[in-house]
C-alpha cells in the first residue's frame, strides 16, 4: 500500500504547533518556528547520541555506582552489585527498582533507537508501524528518565533511614547520568516519519 506523504503533497508540518504550511514557507505563521519537512540531520544526530549513550553505559555498569559503609567494612559496588546487595539483605523491592530503572530501561532505550535507525537505513517500511509503537514507548519513558538518575539517591536515603548502612554514590553515577541525557536527546532528534518515507524520498530527506 502506497500512501501520500507530506512530501508528495508539497506541504510541511510545524513540529511545534502542528499547522500545515506550503513548502515554500520558511517559518510557521502561527508560532514563528522554522519549518522543515524532516528534522535536519535526524539520522546522524540520533546515531551519534545513541552510540554515545551506549559507550557511556559501559563505565556506568562497570565502575562503582555505590560505596557502602557498613559495620562489616566498606565495599564499592557496581549497579548489579547494588541489586544483589539489596536482594541478599531482604530488600528485594529496592533491588528490583534499581535493576529496572538503572539497567533494563537504559539498555532498552538504546537498543530501540538502533533498531529504529536500522529500519530507516535499510528502508524496512513493513517494520515502520512496529517501530513507531516502540518509539512511543521510549518517548513516554523519556518523560521519566530523570528518575533513572535519582533512583540510587532515593534508595540511599531509604537505606540510611533504616540504618542498614551508609551509602554514597560512586564515579559511575556521572557516566550513567550522561548516558540517560544522551538517550533523551537521541529520542527527540529522531524523526519517525523517516521510517515511512518512500525510497525516492529517502535520498533527499533521509
Amino acid at each position: 500500500m502506497r500512501w501520500r506523504s507530506d512530501i508528495d503533497a508539497g506541504v510541511q508540518l510545524c513540529l511545534h504547533c502542528r499547522k500545515l504550511h506550503p513548502l515554500e514557507r520558511q517559518r510557521c505563521d502561527r508560532c514563528g518556528s522554522h519549518l522543515f519537512q524532516r528534522k535536519p540531520h535526524a539520522v546522524i544526530k540520533t546515531f551519534s547520541l545513541a552510540l554515545s549513550a551506549l559507550l557511556l553505559l559501559i563505565p556506568a555498569n562497570l565502575l562503582p555506582m555505590m560505596v557502602v559503609h557498613s559495620l562489616v567494612g566498606n565495599d564499592a559496588g557496581t549497579i548489579m552489585d547494588g541489586v544483589i546487595y539489596f536482594l541478599e539483605h531482604g530488600e528485594a523491592w529496592i533491588g528490583i527498582v534499581i535493576f529496572i530503572a538503572s539497567v533494563f530501561v537504559p539498555f532498552f532505550k538504546v537498543t530501540t533507537l538502533f533498531y529504529l535507525l536500522f529500519i530507516v537505513y535499510f528502508r524496512l517500511r513493513d517494520k515502520a508501524h512496529g517501530g513507531l509503537r516502540l518509539y512511543r514507548i521510549i518517548h513516554f519513558i523519556g518523560k521519566w528518565s530523570m528518575l533513572d538518575i535519582f533512583v540510587v539517591a532515593l534508595m540511599v536515603g531509604v537505606v540510611q533511614f533504616k540504618n542498614l548502612a551508609t551509602i554514597v554514590t560512586g564515579p559511575a553515577a556521572v557516566a550513567f547520568m550522561l548516558a540517560v541525557v544522551a538517550t533523551m536527546f537521541a529520542t527527540e532528534a529522531f524523526d519517525t516519519r523517516l521510517m515511512f518515507d518512500h525510497e525516492t524520498q529517502r535520498s533527499t530527506h533521509g
